[in-house]
């Protein structure tokens, strides 16, 4: 009988890309089931998902789309944005990005998929790279201390208000902000201030001298371009007793007197213009600096010098008993994303160009803006900056409109600063033929107010007799006169083919997803597809300005609106804020809604947040960044919360509590059963439930926390929905709010977030740009056009089928601490090695440091529970690929039952001597009770593939006793 022909719907294969997101093909998937007992996926979804909380329909979302059809679909939205040249400045500025950097960081996923360098044998190179961005950082703002970046400059100047407090010894509780630092500063300094009780005084920067206050922030250049010597203020300021923090801009410093020189405290700024694309406000990378004695009061991460058990010099992330998973509510900050991806870039731009390249662009820059200047004064309108490195403001009077339309007819975006004057900022990308046109629109503008001496427009010969008739535009005391980017490392990598070798060189000694599986819990390292990546280099997303006027932006509108619109559909939440740029800054926006809610009915004394002892600990540290006091609620033995307990909390705190802050599936890799209960419990106080969503993978397409009973919830993008971790930033973390919370979302002084007439207009951002990160979001909205709300659910569920495969497998040799009533883990579970390290002294680091010899990142560390493991293989990994975890796995544990048995000593074993280099196994030396081969290449199949770690074991202890946080000599590392 002939073979039935294939039908057109299944020849047009639109769901490919399903498959290709998901690693494990049907045949794979059926051996998985078999080997965990489960009858089918729906069967061991319905042993694993509370059946009270599963949705009743499909996610409302159409079905797949092919890639190409996606991207062409992007392509289409994408060319309605406008690119216009954008002079707006206020800390945005249009760059060049070196093509080399471009395609080997940006685009390069050996430097996008890695992971946040908590494994530091296995990330040296993008260590090297963010120690290059500390020590440029360092020489530009004068400082002895920076740290390896921050989400944007606008929460780097409210962190600097947090660490003035923490550093200064005055007894006011006034924070004094100059007026003209840039507006959305101030903006989110406002909303950080209101929470910790802090009284602002935003008056002109010459007061701060007069005021007792316990900080002073400070903008050099200022938003109207003004460059000033702030010298004897700040000596003023400090000497009542102030920390001073001066917000500034790299480029400019590689011209003008820095910060350090100036006397301040703290100096923060963003790293955008060096080399990373507007993107219509990020992500970009805030540097922030200040001096060694504050390195324990600095918010972020902070990359030091130590060395290996060799003695080889190494790096890793220092002082990392800072950070607030530690300190909980202690903690100086919420902060757990850096934006190391494009600091990497930033610091890279400056190892390219090098101190000469650098001066010779801040140079062209400053000459431009001078020439204008000189210029626009001979058209008739009168400069109201008068010092400035790039940006000024002219006075134009009744001609305002008319030239801010002339100029947009020309091709330029100006700031509009009032009804009578507006502002220009200049950057890498300008040229004399701008300057040109821009004084032609000045000139003709001048002839129609009569105030022009002109009698013919300007031409091209103008441009140079003004270049040749101006002095140095910079006054002689702010000339920079200390040296820049004095290390080897600014002074040797001029060309492209020695950029390229040295930035192949660093991608070497990292391990990403490019080479094997990353299994950590609660991070969901998943696949981040190439056609994802794609639309985030293309000009109509990374040339757009923040503040561009919205008819230029209507493409980023529609997609950002269409990405809410999916979003909505996982969550159930009629509202979506997108302007988080972490998942931090999404606890932060969730709960500053809950607190506003509250406030706004009469209830704003309700301070009390519950939160499992489980949480994360960016939850306790970001409820008493919103001025909640914690109260921890117990959890039962099977790592669920204790209802009974909660249930005492409730009542002792009833009238005072404001919300409940719960991860789902819990910290502890389960469903648990009582989670309506739990929410209806607080709901019944008064409250609201803020749900983490950094367990959203498991959710999708089979619940929702609008569903379970949340009221506010963070979504990870670069978790759930495939943005890169980029070796530890960037993120996003919009929330999504139910319909009474949705009027007290963020919003933005500068550009609003919302359509006018909006309840609550004009509440206080949380973050610098109307949008957060806004040009990483197609990422997630390619991720979820192609996979189709069929294919988020089946992500979803294979998600969980390979977790549950994975602690099967390995139960029987570490033992699987919690799981559900039926016996399942949700996407990730939790591995004991407690009673290992009881019998042998083998720790959850060694397991950790061993399995980098047989090519594999560690899964996390110690956390919800000490001395345990938690797996999550995510849906992206193939059966195989999870075969070949499993296989190291229980290779260590073999390993480790030698040591048991006393074949091996408990003291000089693979594990101890982990991880292994080829140093090791080619020296002449070798007395160890085992072979070199042994050592790695402990399976067959590691030889294929070996990766190399390209250091011992580090010293921690010697790095945070001996803290050093720039580069070194080469020597050091040649020794």
């Amino acid at each position: 009988m002939p073979q039935q022909p294939q039908s057109l719907t299944q020849l047009e294969a639109r769901d490919t890309f399903i498959e290709r997101h998901i690693g494990s093909n049907e045949v794979e998937i059926a051996a998985m089931l078999a080997a965990i007992g489960a009858p089918s996926v729906d069967g061991l979804i319905g042993q694993t998902v509370p059946a009270t909380i599963r949705l009743a329909q499909p996610l409302p979302i159409a079905a797949p789309t092919p890639e190409h059809e996606a991207l062409a679909a992007l392509k289409e939205i994408a060319s309605k944005n406008h690119i216009v040249r954008s002079l707006i400045g206020m800390g945005y500025y249009d760059t060049l990005t070196p093509a080399v950097i471009l395609r080997n960081v940006l685009e390069n996923p050996g430097w996008y998929t890695a992971y946040t360098p908590y494994q530091a044998e296995i990330a040296q190179g993008r260590l090297e790279a963010l120690l290059n961005w500390q020590q440029m950082v360092c020489d530009l703002t004068g400082m002895e201390l920076a740290n390896a970046s921050l989400l944007d400059e606008a929460t780097a100047a409210a962190e600097a208000m947090t660490m003035a407090r923490r550093m200064s010894k005055s007894k006011s509780n006034v924070f004094f902000v100059d007026a003209a630092c840039f507006p959305q500063s101030i903006d989110v300094v406002k909303t950080r201030a209101e929470y910790f009780g802090f009284e602002l005084l935003i008056a002109p920067a010459a007061q701060a001298a007069d005021q007792d206050a316990f900080g002073v922030l400070l903008q050099y250049p200022n938003v109207t371009g003004e460059i000033a010597d702030y010298s004897a203020l700040i000596a003023a300021a400090k000497a009542r007793g102030a920390a001073v923090a001066m917000a500034t801009d790299l480029m400019a410093l590689v011209l003008l007197k820095s910060p350090g020189e100036m006397g301040a405290d703290i100096a923060f700024g963003s790293g955008q213009r060096f080399g990373v694309p507007m993107g219509f406000g990020g992500p970009h990378a805030a540097f922030f600096a200040t001096h060694e004695s504050n390195a324990r009061s600095m918010a972020g991460r902070i990359i030091g010098v130590s060395k290996d058990v060799a003695g080889k010099t190494a790096l890793r992330m220092a002082l990392q008993t800072r950070e607030q998973h530690i300190r909980r509510e202690k903690a100086n900050s919420n902060i757990c994303t850096s934006q190391v991806l494009l600091a990497n870039m930033a610091g890279m731009y400056a190892v390219y160009h090098g101190p000469v390249g650098l001066k010779t662009i801040a140079g062209r820059i400053n000459r431009l803006a001078a020439i204008l200047a000189a210029g626009i004064t001979r058209t008739g309108f009168k400069l109201v900056t008068k010092s400035f490195f790039d940006s000024l403001d002219v006075a134009t009077g009744t001609q305002t409109a008319s030239i801010l339309q002339a100029a947009l007819a020309a091709g330029y975006n100006l700031r509009q600063v009032s009804p009578s004057v507006l502002g220009l900022s200049f950057d890498e990308t300008t040229t004399r033929e701008d300057v040109l046109a821009l004084l032609n629109v000045f000139a003709e503008a001048g002839k129609l107010a009569n105030v022009c001496e002109l009698a013919k427009p300007f031409a091209a010969h103008d441009i140079d007799t003004l270049d040749a008739t101006l002095p140095i535009s910079i006054p002689t005391s702010l000339v920079r006169s200390s040296a820049i980017l004095s290390h080897p490392v600014f002074n040797t990598h001029h060309t492209e083919h020695e950029m390229l070798r040295y930035l192949k060189k660093l991608q070497n000694k990292d391990l990403a997803l490019d080479h094997s599986m990353i299994s950590l819990g609660s991070c969901t390292m998943k696949l981040n597809a190439t056609s994802e990546m794609i639309p985030v280099t293309w000009p109509e997303f990374g040339r757009i300005h923040p503040f561009a006027p919205r008819e230029q932006v209507t493409g980023y509108l529609e997609m950002i609106e269409g990405l809410a619109d999916y979003l909505r559909a996982v969550t159930g939440f009629p509202a979506i804020c997108m302007q988080p740029n972490s998942g931090a800054q999404g606890e932060y926006a969730g709960l500053v809604a809950i607190r506003r809610y509250h406030a706004a009915r009469g209830e704003a004394h309700r301070n009390i947040c519950l939160i499992p002892k489980s949480a994360h600990g960016t939850n306790p540290a970001t409820a008493q960044m919103c001025g909640l006091e914690v109260v921890v609620v117990a959890c039962d033995d099977s790592g669920n919360v204790e209802v009974a307990d909660l249930k005492t909390r409730i009542e002792q705190h009833k009238d005072r509590l404001a919300a409940l802050m719960i991860t789902y599936p819990s910290t502890h890799g389960v469903f648990e059963e009582a989670i309506k209960e739990i929410c209806a419990l607080v709901h019944a106080a008064g409250a609201q439930v803020y749900m983490d969503g950094a367990n959203l993978n498991a959710q999708v397409g089979l619940t929702s926390p609008a569903t379970i009973g949340a009221d506010v919830s963070h979504m990870n993008l670069h978790k759930t929905f495939c943005i890169p971790h980029g070796g530890g930033g960037p993120g996003m973390g919009p929330i999504g709010l139910a319909a009474h919370l949705a009027p007290f979302m963020a919003d933005h002084v500068v550009s609003a977030t919302g359509k006018e007439g909006r309840a609550h207009s004009g509440q206080g951002a949380v973050s610098a740009a109307p949008f957060g990160s806004a040009s990483i979001l197609p990422i997630s909205w390619m991720y979820i056009r192609m996979m189709g709300g069929t294919g988020l659910k089946r992500a979803t569920e294979i998600a969980i089928l390979n977790a549950n495969y994975v602690a099967r497998a390995l139960d029987a040799h570490y033992p699987v601490l919690y799981t559900g009533t039926h016996g399942r883990v949700a996407h990730e579970c939790i591995l004991d090695i407690r009673p290992i390290k009881a019998a042998t002294g083998i720790t959850e680091v060694d397991i950790a440091k061993r399995l980098m010899d047989y090519g594999f990142h560690a899964p996390t560390m110690s956390f919800p529970v000490t001395g345990t493991i938690m797996v999550e293989p995510t849906e992206s990994e193939s059966k195989a690929e999870l075969d070949r975890f499993i296989a190291a796995m229980v290779a260590i544990r073999e390993e480790i039952r030698r040591i048991e048995t006393g074949a091996l000593p408990a003291d000089n074993n693979p594990l101890k001597n982990a991880p292994h280099t080829q140093t090791d196994v080619i020296s002449n030396d070798w007395t160890r009770p085992y072979s070199r081969d042994e050592a790695v290449f402990p399976l067959p199949w590691v030889r294929e593939n070996k990766f190399w770690p390209s250091v011992n074991r580090i010293d921690d202890v010697y790095g945070d006793r001996n803290l050093f946080c720039a580069c070194v000599p080469m020597a050091d590392y040649e020794g």
